[in-house]
């Protein structure tokens, strides 16, 4: 997979230094893996979600650092991309605004 938007989880590395090394071995694993579904995608990572929004579009999830954080990521399977959305605290994440930005 071709990962975008790195610049969000360098962002947030460079202000959670535990995060970082979360968000490089997540990077690494996701630029080798090649996944055709999220079945796939939950086979590296088991707590992964698909949360279908009003838009149609789904969002995979990723618990990160024992549900401290989400990754959330917009993945094309047929083009082999992920797209970094964005990183919020599981708190933010809880008050559902991130759905109205996508």
């Amino acid at each position: 997979m071709t990962v975008i938007g790195q610049d969000v989880l360098q962002d947030a590395g460079r202000r959670n230094t535990p995060l970082k090394k979360w968000l490089e071995l997540w990077t690494a694993t996701a630029e080798q893996r090649i996944w055709h579904s999220l079945e796939e995608v939950k086979a590296d990572y088991p707590t992964a979600d698909g949360v279908k929004l009003k838009s149609r579009l789904v969002i995979t999830i990723f618990n990160v650092k024992g549900n401290a954080y989400r990754l959330l990521t917009w993945i094309d399977f047929e083009l082999q991309v992920v797209e970094v959305l964005e990183i919020l605290t599981h708190a933010d994440y809880d008050k559902n605004r991130w759905k109205d930005r996508y």
